[in-house]
Parts: C-alpha cells; structure tokens; sequence
C-alpha cells in the first residue's frame, strides 16, 4: 500500500481522526488475529461478530490506527477515524489507491476455473512486470477494495477476479476497478440455485464485458458458445482463446506425462502447466492472453506460468510416503469442474487403482439432482475402480454411477470422518485417490488424513 499518515488516511475517506497515533498506515486488516504492524483495522460487522469488539486487539497487535462507525464509541486508544460506514471507507480508500496508482487492470470472472486463471495470469505478466493479484479468492465487494490496497506506487499490472452471487453484482464493482482487460474463462450451471437460470448467469458475467473501459480488450472462450457470444458486448477489441483452432490463441499440439499435467505448443513456443488437469489448458490460454494483451511476449509469460504458485486445494498434487498419489482439488465443486476431475484422474497413469472421494456439490437448485447423476455417470465412464460419496444428500452420485453401469466399488458414509476412514482401509501402494467437494463439506481433511495414515515411518526399510 502506499504509506499514509492517519490525517491522510482520514482525509481520503472522509472521516474525523479523534487521537492520532503518529504512525503511518502500510497495509489494511479487517481480522485482528492477522492485523500486522503498520495496518489500519477496518472493523467490520458479521452475522457472528463485529469487528468493533476487537479494535483494541488490533491496536495491541500493532495496527496504526483504526477505523470506527459513527454510531459506535470510540475506544480510548490511539489511532481512531471515526467513519460513517468502515465498509463504504474502505471502498474508497481502495478507489483512492487504486487511481493514484493507475495501474493496468485484467479482471477475471467465470464459472469455473477464474482463481486459477488469476493465479497463472499474475505469475505470466508478473515476469516482465510488476504485477499485485488478489490474494486467495479475495473477489467480492470486501475482497476488491482490500487488494486494492495492496498496490504500491511500483504496481504497473493488477490481475483480479470477480464473482458474483446474483445480477448486477458484478457491475456494482465496475466503477471501482474499470479493467483494461476482462476475461471469462466459462459459463456453467454452478451456483445456479442462486441465480435461478443458465441466462442469468450469463446476463451477471457479461457485466464484466459491458464494464471495460472504452478501449478495453475482452478475453473469450471460444470453447464456450455463452462465452463467445459476449463479443456483441464488448465496447471494443475481442480476443478468444481455447481449444477450437479457429480460437486467436489455441496449442498446436498438447502432450500429457504421467501426473495428467500438460505441456502445449502454442505459436512455437512450449508452455508447461503448474498444475494437472484437462481443464488447465484453457485457463492457462485465457492467461497467456492476458499476459499478450499487457505487453509480455509469449515466450517471456511462458516460463512464468510454469512456474505458478496456484491457491490451494485446486489440484494440488502430493505422493504419501506409502506411494500413495493424492489429487486434492477440494476447495469447490459443481459438475462440470466436477467431471473435468474425474478426467483428469482418468488420464493419470498408475500400476494401481484409481478412487475418488466425491461430496455434495452446493448451489445448484434444480439441478442438484440431474448435476450429481452426471458425476456418478462420469465415473463410469472414466472407468474409476472405486467412489466414497461423503453424506446422504451426495447419494445421486451413487445413483448415476449405478444407473451409467458402474462396476467399481460404491461407498456411502456420512460424514467426512467416516469418508476417511472408507478411503484409509481401501488404497495400497500405487494407488490414485481424488478428494473433490464444494468448500462447505471440508473434504481437504480427508486429503490430510490420508496423507497421515499412508505417511511410511521408516521410508529406506
């Protein structure tokens, strides 16, 4: 963040300092548990607490100075700007950084796959350039106004995703970030219990097209006709990528090795992928794009995106001692990154059995029934030896394995302690396990579990 002095700080979002620490402000918290020396505490108001409640803990951790609502007293300690709102303050100091930097923006959004996109465009640009993305999946009207704070007076590229939870969502954030470069990676049924339709998800990630600036450039899958046809609503240049040859950016040719991790041609120039999955090689298009469309040239973005540190729990790859191989991919779900999963476990190579522990994908309304059976389709059809299906309401994964002719092994348990154990007794050496479910089931601890229970005490025995 760029230093300021809480008169300063005061002064940008239009609050009253009342006792000034002194200090400069470096950084912002809004979690008293993380707030680091320099920061200023925005404390803001939650359905279990209010961030008001520990103003003091962060001040003892060492913030520089706090915001407080207007309507709330003002604890006697150094450092207070009272605000009418923390949250609409914390908007405009992010706006305020955000102009004062002025950096070039590429924006992200999708149904599927716009953390990871986000993650490889950063690494990509950030070779040549100096580049801020948004921490974890920090894409929200809290998440936007925070990462903006991280920039500095250096930052030349800021890479951000967006997300939505309804119409207009995205839009409302537009004039905050005004991106140079927006890209939608796809467009699925995921969350669409909240949306209601496949059009309105649409409509929402269109607003990242209509939001660019006049000049701005949207990146499209050409894979994805609801994609490609955000074109009409571009204000200015189109660029699409994907697998289809007639995409401006698709590979020549795609090679596997034994992980299920591609390496690709795409204009003679050799991109490996960080990360395994079928469904990496369109995220890692869409961010080379990016990274085209900002000035990098391909063969300079390339080694940067293979060298990409990806959020976790998306594909991350680990061996156990035992050699037993773990694909944990268990930060989200629906079916289509679902399915994309069970591809990606197929095509990796192993002597011994592939399993996958699959739980309730969230947010799909009427769909959760038919996006379930799909999955369990999948699985027949991938031909994968065995399934655990963690809690009674994932029980149509079950059902669509049965009904595609599944012949592995069908587990149900009810909960994630249950599914690891179901897992710990089944897998042997060689063995391949994917652990895939939407973020509220937790499935990551039947990742670290097994990890644990295969860990070999005495590896040169």
């Amino acid at each position: 963040m760029i230093p300021l002095d809480l008169d300063q700080v005061a002064d940008v979002v239009g609050g009253q300092l009342v006792s000034d620490s002194g200090r400069r402000v470096t950084g912002v918290s809004i979690d008293s548990r993380t707030t680091r020396p320099g920061d200023l505490f925005v404390p803001l108001a939650g359905e279990q607490s209010d961030g008001h409640d520990h103003i003091a803990a962060a001040v003892e951790a060492g913030a520089a100075g706090f915001l407080c609502a207007e309507d709330r007293p003002v604890p006697d300690v150094d450092g207070g700007i009272v605000v009418d709102d923390p949250l609409d303050a914390l908007t405009g100091l992010g706006a305020w950084v955000r102009d004062t930097v002025d950096p070039v923006v590429v924006a992200v959004t999708g149904s599927n796959g716009k953390t990871t996109t986000k993650d490889l465009a950063a690494a990509a640009i950030g070779t040549d350039k100096v580049t801020v993305a948004n921490p974890g999946s920090f894409n929200n009207e809290i998440g936007l106004p925070l990462t903006l704070c991280l920039l500095t007076a250096e930052t030349e590229v800021l890479v951000c995703e967006i997300g939505a939870r309804g119409i207009g969502h995205i839009a409302s954030v537009m004039p905050l970030l005004r991106p140079d470069v927006a890209i939608v990676t796809t467009v699925s049924g995921a969350h669409i219990g909240e949306f209601g339709s496949l059009e309105a998800i649409v409509e929402a990630k269109t607003e990242l097209v209509t939001g660019l600036v006049d000049d701005g450039v949207a990146i499209l899958n050409a894979d994805v006709p609801a994609v490609a046809g955000m074109a009409a609503a571009a204000p200015g240049r189109v660029v699409t990528f994907g697998l289809d040859a007639n995409a401006d950016l698709h590979p020549d040719a795609v090679e596997w090795d034994d992980t299920a991790t591609a390496t690709m041609t795409v204009r003679g120039t050799s991109v490996r992928l960080p990360r395994p999955g079928v469904h990496q090689v369109t995220n890692a298009l869409a961010a080379l794009a990016a990274a085209i469309e900002v000035g990098v040239p391909l063969e300079v973005a390339a080694p940067g995106l293979a060298a990409a540190g990806v959020s976790r729990w998306r594909m991350d790859v680990s061996r156990t001692d035992a050699d037993v191989t773990i694909i944990n991919d268990a930060y989200n779900a629906n079916p289509d990154s679902t399915v994309a999963a069970i591809e990606t476990l197929a095509r990796v190579r192993t002597d011994g059995r592939r399993f996958a522990v699959l739980g309730y994908m969230a947010e799909l309304g009427e769909e959760t029934g038919p996006g379930h059976r799909r999955v369990g389709a999948q699985l027949a059809h991938a031909g994968i030896d065995g399934v655990i299906v963690v809690e009674a309401r994932a029980g149509a994964i079950a059902d669509g394995a049965r009904e595609a002719g599944f012949t592995g092994e069908i587990v149900t348990v009810p909960d994630v302690g249950e599914a690891g154990d179901a897992i710990e007794r089944r897998v042997t050496a060689g063995d391949v396990v994917l652990v895939k479910a939407s973020r509220s089931v937790g499935l990551e601890r039947v990742a670290d579990a097994l990890t644990a229970a295969h860990r070999d005490e005495d590896p040169g025995a």
